[in-house]
Formats: C-alpha cells, structure tokens, sequence
C-alpha cells in the first residue's frame, strides 16, 4: 500500500466521520427546533382560541347590557305611571305600592317636568335640582341617550340617565374592550399580530411587528396576504366596534429556529472549508521546504563527488587512458553537473530565456534515445520548427525525462512515443502521447499527488516534481489530455510562447 492509498484511506474516513457528526448534529437540531416548534404552535392556538372564547364573552356582556338597558327603561315608564297614579289619585285611595315602587328607585337618575317646563321630581342625582347648570347638562346627556317618557295624560315629561350600577358596568365593558384589544396584540406568544377592520385592509392596532410603523397601502396588502397565507385570520365581532379580524405570523423565535439548521449547515460548513484552506496552505508550505531543503542538500552532496570525478579524469587523461572511455565519463559527469545544476535551482526563481522548442527537445531526446530499450521508438514533431517558448532548459529538460521515463516504463520497454509541439496564440503545447497501459478517469488528477504511484518500489514524486516545476517556475500547465486503459496516455504541457 502506497503513501497516496493511505492518505485517501484517512480522507475518505474523516469525511465519513465528519458527515456522519453533522447528520447527528443537524437531526438533532431540527429534533428540538420541531418540539419547540410544536409547543410555539400550540401556544399561538390556545391563544387564538382565547381570542374567540374573549370576544364571545364581551358579545355575551353586550348583550346583557342591552337586556338590562330594557328592563331600566320598562322601570322609568313604571315611574312614570307612578308619577301619575299619585298626582291624580282620590285622597283616600291606597298608595303603599305606587310609594314602594318609587322609593326602590335608587339607582336610575329622574327629572320629572310638567306640562309648563317646571321641575316637579327628581331622584338619584349627583348634585342637587337647583343647580340649573347641572340639571341642564344632565337632561341633554339623557335625551342623547334615552327617550323621554311623555306621559300624554297630563303633559309631563320624564327624562332619565342610565342607573349608577349600569354606568359602572358599561365603564368596566369598556375596560374589558381596550383589554381585549391590548391583550390580542401583546400576547403572551409573542407572534406578529394586526387587527383589521372588517375589509382587512385598515390596521387598527399592530403588536411584535415594526415594519408596518410607516408602510404604504400596497405594502401593508402584502404584509396581510404573507400573514393570511401562513395563517388564517381570526375572526371577532365587538360591540360597538363591528366585525375585526386579526392576523397573526410565526414568532420571530420560531422563524430563527427554522433557519437554524440551514446557518447551522452553512457554519459548518464554512469552519471545514476555512480549516481545510489553512491546513493545506501549511502543509503546502511544509512541503515546499521539504523540496528546497531536500534538493538544496542534494545539490550539496553532489557537489563533493563531482568535483572528486573531474579531478580524475582530469588524471587519467595525462595518463594516456583510451579516449572513448574518457569521454563517455566526461559525459556522466556533464549528466551529473546538470543534476546537480537543477537541484540547486530549486528553491529559487530560475531564469527563463526564450528558446526553440523543437531544436531543444529534440536536444533532450537525443540524450535520453541511447539510454532506452531500442524497442521504445521516440520521435519528436512539430506544426511549424520556428516555435519558441519562455523555459528554463535546465528544469524543463528534468520535465521531460520525467515524464518520458514514466512512459517508457508504462509501455514495459517496448512501444511508441511521440512528442508533438504546437502553438495557439502566446500558449506553447507539448502532447506527449505513449503506447502503454493507460490511466483511469478517475485518477487524471490524482497521478500529481505526491506519493501517487503504480511501481511497487516507485515514490511517487516524479510527476509531482514535474507540477511544481511547470505550475510554479514556469507558470504552465500540465495535465492528463487523453488517456484509455490498454491504449496509452497524452500528457499536454503548456507554456507561454
């Protein structure tokens, strides 16, 4: 098992572990976001209903108020015949009951007139009948209110106010409105809540909801079809007041709360993103000191032995030692001298020169042609010989060794390779296409990770290397163009021309 199978061992169980933590996590996020959602919801329909249950109850007052308005005017008319009865009845008649029935009469206030406009009775006043200020104040509250009672038969009139204990009630019905109202805007829900008229399209109060402080018609329509699609209004009837409806949303808790899962998602997300990003700038970094300190060191190490070799051949040379011998040695040590040349270039910006294309990779092959199996037969095309491109001979030469020696042993010595160089625009391609075994879709990418590899003894560096070398020094590109299992592979390098 390679370093790169291990390492897509580790990513694929970490990416398991991770998704199944924010499964758990966000399930039971929504667990709880739907009970305290089940539980605001209950809350808005026990409180709707106590809407309902109010209103009725004030209707149901209402109607008592009416009742009981009745029964005191059927009692003032009683009064009235009363009044009567006593004014015209003989002297010794019996009046104990006529008395009783007006001296019950504690609670209704009574102006009784004659028929020339002269206070005759009253009863149940505030102040007393001559205060003329008063008693005038007190007979326009009456006529506003109340019918007189016109007694035909001797010309009286009797005017009267509403009863103490009704005035008390009407006072507290009144009060129980205005709390009814306050109430269904201030609930303890604390839902958006705004009553309407009966056309739903006038707001007579708003509670737990700003944006309608200063909205237009059209804006307020829309606010009550958002609310009548989330809700269906409730309807109420109050007394002197007429058919209201009131409209009602989800709190502004419930509305976060069904939110929460998704910001929730998208932090999470965003944390693994951010922690992925700087963990694999650092280990980017990491792995560039690795290159520059391990190349750097090579190119060190180098050095001590390669200046030992020149000096013996420099030796051997006045010692009369067959010339071919020598110079097939000069020839390694040149191959050394450039090896050491590109590990030293690691690490720092090289200098890119413009050169023909064609004329230096023919240069390279012609090196690496007699150090192959003579059944790989190489070749090298180009559409136009004149093409230039912005390289660095030194590393790009290492690019293409690289990649010719992967193919090579892709093709298990024995094959055809090509080398084909064209040009679009300022854009340099070199297709390297071989006749070996193929890669797989799937690891086009992969096959420039480091530690990527399909030799047993391989490490997995070589195409890495190549990456960097074009990607970083070169500012290129260089990817899988073209490649089918049991027919072979195209590696497109791009440079600027």
């Amino acid at each position: 098992m390679n370093l790169y199978t291990t390492k897509q061992r580790w990513k694929i169980f970490l990416l398991t572990l991770a998704s199944v933590i924010v499964i758990i996590t966000l399930w039971y996020s929504n667990h709880i976001a739907a009970r305290i959602r089940a539980e605001e919801r209950q809350k808005v329909e026990l409180w709707s209903e106590a809407i309902k249950r109010r209103a009725e109850l004030v209707v149901f007052t209402q109607k008592l108020f009416d009742e009981l308005k009745t029964e005191e005017r059927k009692r003032v008319d009683l009064l009235g015949q009363a009044y009567y009865i006593i004014g015209e009845a003989p002297e010794n008649a019996d009046l104990t009951f006529i008395s009783n029935l007006i001296s019950n009469n504690s609670t209704i206030p009574v102006l009784l007139f004659d028929d020339k406009g002269n206070l005759t009775i009253s009863a149940n006043l505030d102040q007393p009948d001559s205060n003329e200020v008063y008693i005038d104040s007190l007979m326009s509250a009456a006529r506003s209110k109340n019918n007189m009672v016109l007694l035909t038969q001797v010309g009286q009139k009797i005017y009267y106010d509403d009863s103490r204990l009704f005035r008390q009630l009407q006072s507290t019905m009144n009060d129980l409105i205005n709390s009814f109202i306050s109430e269904t805007v201030i609930n303890s829900a604390s839902v958006p809540v705004v009553v309407t008229d009966s056309s739903q399209t006038i707001i007579l109060k708003k509670g737990n909801i700003d944006t309608l402080a200063f909205a237009t018609p059209e804006l307020i329509a829309s606010k009550l079809n958002e609310m009548k699609a989330v809700n269906t209004p409730i309807e109420v009837v109050l007394p002197g007041q007429g058919k209201q409806y009131i409209f009602y949303e989800d709190s502004e808790v419930l509305q976060q709360l069904q939110l929460f899962p998704v910001l929730q998602l998208i932090l999470i997300g965003v944390f693994l993103l951010s922690s992925y990003l700087i963990f694999s700038t650092f280990r980017k970094a990491e792995q560039n000191q690795v290159w520059v300190g391990m190349a750097k060191e090579t190119a060190h190490q180098l050095g001590t032995p390669l200046s030992s070799l020149m000096a013996w051949s420099a030796l051997l040379e006045t010692q009369g030692v067959d010339k071919s011998s020598l110079e097939e040695l000069n020839k390694d040590i040149d191959r050394l001298n450039t090896i050491t040349d590109r590990f030293s270039k690691i690490g720092s910006k090289p200098e890119l020169h413009e050169v023909n294309m064609t004329d230096s990779i023919k240069e390279m092959i012609d090196y690496l042609d007699s150090r192959v199996s003579k059944k790989v037969v190489i070749s090298v095309t180009s559409e136009n010989a004149a093409i230039t491109a912005y390289i660095n001979k030194t590393l790009f030469s290492w690019v293409i060794e690289n990649i010719v020696k992967n193919a090579i042993d892709a093709m298990d010595g024995e094959g055809k390779l090509n080398l084909n160089i064209s040009q679009e625009n300022n854009r340099v391609f070199i297709d390297i296409t071989d006749t070996g075994k193929g890669i797989p879709k799937k690891q086009w990418q992969t096959v420039f990770e480091p530690g990527f590899t399909t030799k047993k003894r391989g490490w997995g560096l070589g195409l890495s290397l190549v990456k960097r070398i074009i990607k970083q020094y070169h500012e290129g590109r260089i990817y899988v163009k073209w490649s089918e299992p049991g027919k072979g592979t195209t590696f497109r390098i791009e440079v600027r021309g």
